[in-house]
């Protein structure tokens, strides 16, 4: 699935404050690397339905096994493997037993501190392939799914080497002659990096996948089902914001009979969040998660674009509305290819005056209705643009209902069928006092 920085940013999924974003919220890697990896698997949505299932069944897979994991793997042990690799010392000699033992002696006193670093990271050397080897043990069988299975058909074939073999049977603290140090540390550093460097690859690829299957558990996603259909759907029940907690929840349907969702209401009445809510779950679908949702079905989309946070530019002289334009424009080019899209558009036009957002969004959303292969989610406090958009047939309306009572506003977060025409920003005004500090000004 197709999808650019903007929706990522749109949808929180990777947020300047990380704290405040989807990954962030989903990252349970225990490694720098797994971490990396896993950001790599959020930055690129799965390219087919395919894909997606054998990502769900890695997932599920490692879900039935999250306690068994290793505790013996750590950060700090990978951090001192790649030390041990950029660190400069002296040449390692090949020491080759007791014959050699007056030159193994000059090493380790000549060079102690290229000596000491080498017995201290072959300990954590030991540590990882021993960790490696019971991960293999627990998790590697015929009925290991096929993303996990050819990771760890790839390492067995790496720790099946000799010295790899001979390192697997040393224990972490065990004290070793200063032959077997030297023999270990030159192997290591010059005829099998690459073998290690691979192998810890494969395993920030574990640990990434493992993440996944923690925040599944963590979070209890569902996963959601994919299906075929010449025509995009989306079928969700319950579903919800996952930044948020307690978060009100949905029930959403878009098909080819009703692929256009108008939505209205008043400001702070949950129109950004619903829509966010739906481009989120649709998100992780694509990259074989589970969703914030009792029940999720739909279509593999070949692209997401929303349009939720357009900028001004001051730099290049571009207004806000300029921008929503530009971006208006980029998503109409984009999608008027036969191809499946979900587009997210949050209070289009609200970078103009009330006549000129009216004429040109009456205009947009009705040639944006022509498009029957893809899927829209618009919000608009444009009440009044509804009436001439009711005579096409594809077209829904959607609200969120306000109260308010004493002049305090009453948001039930529920969607509701129909148009709102509520109005608060006059109330929400005098509510927070904005006209009585006006009021006293002289």
């Amino acid at each position: 699935m197709e999808i650019d920085k903007t929706t990522l940013e749109d949808l929180a999924i990777f947020n300047k404050e990380e704290e405040y974003s989807v990954f962030h919220q989903l990252n349970f890697t225990r490694t720098i690397g797994g971490k990396l990896i896993l950001r790599k698997i959020f930055g690129q949505p799965l390219a087919n339905i395919q894909s997606i299932q054998d990502t769900q069944d890695a997932v599920k897979f490692l879900m039935q096994h999250t306690d068994e994991w290793p505790e013996t793997i750590t950060n700090g042990t990978l951090m001192v493997m790649d030390k041990f690799f950029d660190t400069g010392s002296e040449p390692i000699p090949l020491a080759r037993g007791s014959s050699n033992y007056l030159n193994n002696l000059y090493y380790r006193i000549i060079n102690s501190g290229d000596y000491s670093l080498i017995r201290y990271s072959l300990s954590h050397f030991f540590t990882f392939l021993q960790g490696f080897d019971e991960l293999l043990k627990t998790y590697y069988s015929a009925d290991t799914p096929i993303l996990i299975r050819n990771i760890f058909m790839r390492a067995e074939s790496l720790l099946s080497r000799k010295v790899l073999q001979e390192m697997l049977q040393m224990k972490a603290n065990e004290r070793m002659p200063v032959s077997r140090v030297l023999y270990f540390g030159h192997h290591t550093k010059y005829r099998h990096k690459s073998t290690f460097e691979e192998l810890m690859h494969l395993y920030h690829q574990l640990d990434a996948y493992y993440s996944m299957a923690v925040a599944m558990k963590q979070y209890q996603l569902s996963f959601p089902q994919m299906m075929e259909n010449p025509y995009p759907v989306i079928e969700a029940k319950e579903l919800y914001h996952i930044l948020l907690e307690g978060a009100v929840s949905y029930n959403v349907t878009l098909n080819r009979e009703a692929n256009f969702l108008f939505l209205t209401g008043a400001n702070m009445a949950g129109k950004s969040t619903f829509i966010k809510a739906i481009g989120i779950a649709a998100f992780l679908a694509h990259i074989g998660m589970g969703v914030p949702a009792e029940e999720m079905k739909l279509t593999f989309f070949d692209g997401l674009l929303s349009n939720i946070q357009v900028q001004d530019n001051i730099f290049l002289g571009e207004s806000y509305f300029y921008n929503e334009i530009q971006r208006i424009k980029k998503t109409i080019l984009k999608i008027n290819n036969g191809r499946h899209w979900l587009i997210l558009i949050d209070e289009l036009f609200k970078g103009t005056n009330f006549q000129d957002a009216k004429n040109c969004s009456v205009i947009v959303i009705e040639g944006l209705l022509k498009m029957k292969n893809s899927l829209f989610v618009l919000s608009t406090h444009l009440y009044e643009i509804a009436e001439s958009l009711q005579q096409h047939p594809n077209i829904r309306f959607k609200y969120f209902e306000t109260t308010v009572r004493d002049e305090i506003p009453t948001y039930s977060y529920q969607l509701k069928d129909g148009i709102s025409n509520d109005r608060l920003g006059f109330i929400i005004l005098k509510r927070e006092k904005v006209l009585d500090l006006l009021n006293e000004i002289k």
